[in-house]
């Protein structure tokens, strides 16, 4: 069996790759190739898992000659490739020509709907394709399908994802993921479900305050783009139980917060819309990326350690037989020796046991959210075994 693994040099590819070659792996393989544009970056990443199962292979994912042969006798093809650059459908249309099943880790809903409306060809094709397989999307999704089982009628679902950082604040500022994906996520406006049908809603909108166990306390969410919101309220097991409100809001550390809002004030919300500069053109993002990179390296010596709590949860109001209740479900991921050397274990390791689970089961072919194609519990008792906990409540609404 031959994995394949796209930017898995990047942040979240190395962390798919650390937990292929964990002992949690659930499938056997003879090979990992881990394709990327950096040969330095590879060759770190090949030398600290030392394992003999790792290829490397040099990537443009713009050449698709190079996506062929990186894609050629692969049994999955897993993109970690950064949505925002632009090369997410090309990688998608090489594995349905490669005859290879796919997954993404997806994030925004970028290309979400262009995706979906590729079920018929996958299918036809025999071709299996998993979009949004991280953690939010993707362990978001499947946290939405599990409250969605528990009721008979849903009137509404409402995901929300809450992250702080314990420990002496930090004066450099740390963006917790990609720099654009995070101006992104606060300066576009986000698709959600309202009233039975897809809305826009403003950047920033959708306030609401909700108070939340220590560390995260009382935490102001907000509407922001992402994919969720443009498949769990369509999904069979859900559309069909009368869904007229899906939610996603998302809350960054409480300080944190305000540095990316005042950027966004500033107008480095139009990342990619250049500004010229005695007479040369610059992007805001790569002015903003290199005066970070800068500001982290000068600064490493004063920046304390912390430690990173998530808790990702859906609340679910409707119906269980004949009567109101509301469901809530949560997961979450507190610091554990097990996620050193990991930038985002929750990400990396949900693409990991997504990908694994496409492989140790039979194949369904077309295009599916997570919410349409996991067993959830499968999907949690991977997730228990890293480390990650879950809870339910299921109570008559008041």
């Amino acid at each position: 069996m031959i994995i394949t693994l796209l930017g898995g040099a990047g942040l979240m590819g190395a962390g798919i790759a650390r937990d292929l070659l964990s002992d949690r792996a659930i499938v056997d393989f003879a090979t990992l190739r881990i394709c990327d544009a950096v040969r330095p970056r590879m060759e770190a990443l090949a030398a600290e898992l030392a394992d003999p199962r790792v290829a490397l292979v040099d990537l443009d994912a713009a050449d698709p000659g190079a996506l062929a042969a990186a894609l050629e006798g692969a049994d999955i093809c897993i993109n970690c490739v950064p949505t925002l650059l632009g090369h997410q459908m090309a990688i998608f249309e090489a594995a349905l020509a490669a005859r290879v099943p796919y997954l993404d880790l997806g994030g925004l809903g970028v290309y979400t709907v262009k995706q979906k409306a590729e079920h018929a060809r996958f299918r036809d094709a025999g071709v299996t394709a998993v979009i949004g397989a991280g953690a939010d999307p993707g362990m978001s999704n499947v946290i939405c399908r599990a409250v969605a089982d528990e009721l008979d009628e849903i009137d509404a679902i409402n995901l929300y994802w809450a992250a702080e950082l314990v420990g002496d604040e930090n004066p450099v500022l740390m963006p917790p993921y990609s720099i654009s994906t995070v101006l992104a996520e606060y300066a576009h406006p986000s698709t959600q479900f309202y009233d039975g049908r897809h809305v826009e809603c403003p950047p920033m909108s959708g306030v609401e305050v909700l108070e939340l166990p220590e560390p995260w306390g009382r935490c102001e969410f907000m509407h922001s783009p992402h994919s969720e919101q443009l498949t769990v309220p369509l999904a069979a097991g859900i559309a069909d139980k009368g869904i007229r409100e899906f939610t996603w809001k998302l809350h960054l550390p409480h300080r944190e917060h305000e540095a990316w809002v005042g950027l966004v004030k500033a107008g480095f919300g139009a990342y990619d819309d250049p500004v010229e500069i005695g007479g040369v053109k610059v992007k805001p993002l790569d002015v903003l990326s290199k005066v970070i990179e800068r500001n982290i390296a000068r600064n490493a010596e004063r920046m304390p350690a912390q430690d990173s709590h998530e808790i990702h949860f859906a609340i679910g109001r409707g119906r269980r037989g004949g009567v109101e209740h509301v469901v809530r479900i949560e997961v979450v991921v507190t610091p554990d020796p097990l996620y050193q050397g990991y930038t985002d274990a929750c990400t990396s390791m949900n693409g990991a046991i997504a990908a694994q689970l496409i492989l140790k089961t039979p194949r369904r072919p077309g295009v599916w959210a997570p919410e349409e194609y996991f067993d959830i519990p499968s999907y949690f008792a991977e997730l228990e075994k890293r480390h990650f906990r879950i809870s339910k409540t299921v109570t008559p609404a008041a």
